[in-house]
């Protein structure tokens, strides 16, 4: 795919692999629309791309308002004439055993990474039809199978599946380009902010980090998947095991998921 000049909308672009995908864009020559919640972070980075010879828009951005999602998308239509791209990338995360956590956030969870999604595609759609572009929900392997301690997530993510892929389906024959991307744990701020049973950030991620894909990795393989019109990328080892044990042997994978997850450290499981 040619990007320079292609409008390319990111949500969630003031940090992690929002912020790595516009960056990332800007410098191969594609118009960068912005979106996030701090318009003081989101200036930031289009200050460093226009410094650094690209072009960029940005507008403080909370998914969960139809309204922020209709200005972002008109942002894009009034400064560049069109979307090519959108990736719905905003989301945030949870850890707590469901027994436990506060119902509230689960509702914050579908609100941030499914509504999120739904209410930015509803407004770009017509635009992404004209120029048969595409759609990108950056998902999760959690939206692939259960991940324990994370059902808030699980949810959205399965639930940001079904709606891409019905999207999909429905614009089948009009050159809609729709595609989901499912990294695995991933060294961005989304883990930081991750809610807990009562819906306080967890603050440090209890992981290593420096033993997951960056989030500038990332990035790299959502625009290859982009730029090949994939329907589905898989960043790793992980997500290509998940998929292939799911299809033939789903109760390993529950016991490999539940055995995975008890070994973190400070695990919700006793």
């Amino acid at each position: 795919m040619e990007i320079k000049d292609k409008v390319v909308i990111i949500t969630g672009a003031s940090s992690g692999i929002g912020k790595a995908l516009a960056r990332a864009y800007a410098q191969i020559g594609a118009k960068v629309v912005l979106g996030a919640r701090s318009e003081e972070k989101l200036k930031e980075l289009a200050d460093e791309i226009a410094h650094n010879g690209g072009q960029a828009a940005y507008t403080a951005t909370d998914v969960t308002s139809e309204a922020d999602c209709k200005k972002l998308i008109d942002l894009a239509v009034e400064q560049f004439g069109g979307i090519d791209i959108l990736i719905c990338n905003a989301g945030i995360s949870m850890r707590a055993l469901f027994t436990e956590v506060d119902l509230s956030v689960l509702h914050r969870l579908m609100d941030v990474n499914f509504w999120g999604t739904v209410n930015c595609a509803k407004y770009a759609l017509p635009y992404l039809l004209k120029s048969k572009g595409s759609l990108v929900g950056v998902s999760s392997v959690a939206g692939i199978h259960g991940l324990p301690g994370r059902t808030g997530y699980s949810a959205s993510k399965f639930a940001m599946t079904g709606f891409l892929e019905t999207v999909r389906i429905e614009n089948l024959k009009k050159g809609l380009h729709v595609m989901i991307a499912c990294p695995g744990f991933t060294a961005s701020n989304v883990r930081f902010s991750a809610l807990t049973a009562d819906g306080s950030q967890q603050g440090e991620s209890p992981r290593n980090e420096s033993k997951m894909m960056t989030a500038e990795e990332v990035a790299q393989r959502i625009m290859k998947g982009v730029a090949h019109k994939k329907r589905t990328v898989l960043m790793e080892f992980d997500g290509r095991a998940t998929t292939f044990i799911k299809k033939f042997a789903p109760a390993l994978l529950d016991r490999l998921f539940y055995n995975h997850m008890a070994k973190e450290p400070d695990s919700p499981f006793k």
